[in-house]
């Protein structure tokens, strides 16, 4: 073999590897370029030898984008961060309950010439408002967390000072009660019982839950404050009224704009004038009481009828002061089913559990009792085995009257009547009175002309009992000196038999008859007296000094005056 055979053997094998590469490389950059979807590998089928099989080719990936450098600059110095926090507003709790009050003022402001009257009024006046806040001050905190829950204005807490100068036993001359000032009508519709066993208008938080839901409803209804509490004052039917007249004319609507009586007119000035003094009192010269941001007392709730005496007792307090706490309790005891809440201040309340749990005397020694039938108050008395005086006083029956039937009268517990009052009882307790007339036998003589018609119009009974009882027909006519039987109340009763003197019955005996026939001096007819009986009956009214305490702050200038000095 030449040397060039032999060159050309050797370099054979080294060029078919070279060329079995170049193939290969060809092929992986053409899957490269456009590699197809790989469609899904069908399961292995069996492996029938061992041939090797060839590794897949690996792809080459694509060469990075060109990015493009902007030109050079300098690099700035980093500074270091302040590690300080940024400044934050922190919010205090209030210092005391004015300040609370003062945060949630958000009612517009009113700003006219009664305004600045009604704040001087009230500045000149240091002992009044002295008197008003120390009241207020055991029932603020309650009247603003109320407020603060419903997220109303705060301006409202301070509407009974104008209302009742925060005296929950206040009752105007239109009847309205309670520190709130409900109208008997209007509580009722706000589900304030009033009976008479209780007045829920009086009770602290039955009533301020009303007047908070009324506000709110007339706020809603008028979509403006001051005319919401134009309508507290005045009834939201003559504030529609007024507002309706004056878009009839053309005329705003605004509160300033209504035609209104003085009492309501002046009825948002005073409170703006309160409103003003509460958030700078520094500027009228006034100094207002401390009254702390916490509650003055805690609520309870009772499940058995107690005598007022009894909580008094265990809770380590007055009477009066536990009135003072629960104004719409009448009566010496109360009634679960009825005031299932009683309030007691805040330190005496926990004493007051804390004694009921070991406690085992009587808890209540007094119940209701429900008149059968009509009857007097001695007999009624003489059923429940107390005395008539004892019985009128406890349940305030004036004299001269007697019980009708159905009416609930407060008495002793004694065997049978040995129960908590129903709630039925609690709620609906009525007491009805009737005057309690006592009739004697009278007889009269009758007068030239009369007829039983007319003789018995004159003596105020009725023509059928003048006729039954002598006889007769109810329009016969009589003669002249007849003799003619009454049935007439005891004060009005006319004894005539008597034969008067011949001196004292002159020549034709008419002297005497016309005074057995006038009734005595000062007594009138018996209608006259029924009249009177009933007004007896009526509950006597407050005293010049009690109502000293009604709405203060809604009359005239001067009867303010008048009023804050008997306050």
């Amino acid at each position: 073999m030449t040397l060039m055979s032999a060159f050309r053997c050797g370099l054979r094998p080294l060029s078919r590897r070279w060329l079995a590469a170049g193939v290969a490389a060809l092929l992986m950059l053409t899957g490269c370029a456009s590699a197809p979807t790989p469609a899904p590998r069908p399961a292995p089928a069996p492996v029938l030898a061992t041939k090797p099989v060839p590794p897949a080719p690996v792809a080459t990936p694509a060469p990075a984008p060109r990015v493009e450098l902007p030109p050079y600059a300098p690099l700035s110095e980093i500074a270091t961060a302040s590690a300080v926090p940024p400044t934050v507003t922190m919010l205090s709790a209030p210092q005391d309950i004015w300040d609370r009050i003062r945060r949630g003022l958000a009612m517009p402001d009113l700003d006219n010439e009664l305004v600045r009257d009604r704040e001087q009024w009230y500045a000149s006046r240091p002992d009044y408002i002295q008197r008003m806040t120390e009241r207020s001050s055991r029932y603020l905190f309650h009247i603003v967390e109320e407020i603060e829950r419903r997220n109303l204005p705060t301006e409202l807490a301070l509407l009974p000072f104008i209302e009742s100068a925060f005296n929950p036993q206040a009752v105007s001359s239109a009847r309205a009660a309670g520190m709130w000032q409900f109208m008997p009508a209007t509580g009722e519709s706000f589900d304030l019982k009033q009976n008479v066993f209780r007045d829920d208008r009086r009770d602290v938080l039955a009533s301020t839950r009303a007047a908070l839901d009324y506000l709110e409803q007339l706020y809603g209804m008028f979509g403006d404050w001051h005319l919401a509490l134009a309508a507290y004052n005045w009834g939201q039917g003559n504030v529609g009224k007024a507002i309706a007249r004056n878009k009839a004319q053309g005329l705003p609507t605004r509160f300033s704009d209504l035609n209104m009586p003085p009492e309501t007119r002046m009825y948002v000035p005073k409170l703006q004038a309160v409103k003003n003094i509460v958030a700078r009192p520094e500027a009228y010269g006034t100094q207002l009481p401390a009254i702390g941001n916490h509650p003055f007392f805690d609520t309870l709730t009772i499940d058995r009828d107690m005598d007022v005496a009894v909580i008094a007792s265990l809770a380590g307090i007055s009477e009066r002061d536990f009135r003072t706490l629960n104004p719409s309790i009448k009566q010496p005891l109360v009634m679960a089913a009825g005031t299932p809440n009683i309030l007691l201040p805040w330190d005496n309340a926990k004493v007051f559990e804390d004694r009921l749990k070991t406690y085992r005397g009587t808890l209540a020694s007094w119940t209701a009792w429900v008149a059968p039938s009509n009857m007097t108050v001695a007999q009624a008395a003489d059923q429940v085995g107390m005395s008539e005086a004892e019985l009128r006083d406890v349940n305030n029956i004036p004299p001269r009257m007697k019980i009708n039937a159905g009416s609930s009268l407060l008495v002793h517990r004694s065997g049978a009547r040995d129960r908590d009052v129903s709630e039925f009882i609690a709620d609906h307790a009525k007491l009805s009175l009737a005057p309690d007339v006592i009739l004697r036998k009278s007889v009269v003589r009758a007068r030239k002309g009369d007829t039983v018609t007319r003789l018995a119009q004159r003596y105020g009974v009725s023509p059928a009992s003048v006729a039954g009882w002598n006889g007769l027909g109810a329009s016969q006519a009589l003669k002249a000196g007849q003799r003619v039987t009454l049935m007439l109340p005891k004060a009005v009763a006319v004894a005539s038999d008597s034969k008067p003197s011949r001196k004292s019955r002159g020549a034709d005996g008419r002297k005497a008859t016309a005074k057995a026939e006038k009734p005595a001096k000062g007594q009138g007819s018996a209608k006259t007296q029924a009249k009177a009986s009933a007004k007896s009956a009526a509950p006597a009214k407050a005293g010049k000094g009690k109502r000293a305490e009604v709405k203060v702050a809604n009359a005239g200038s001067k009867g303010e005056r008048k009023k804050a000095r008997k306050d």
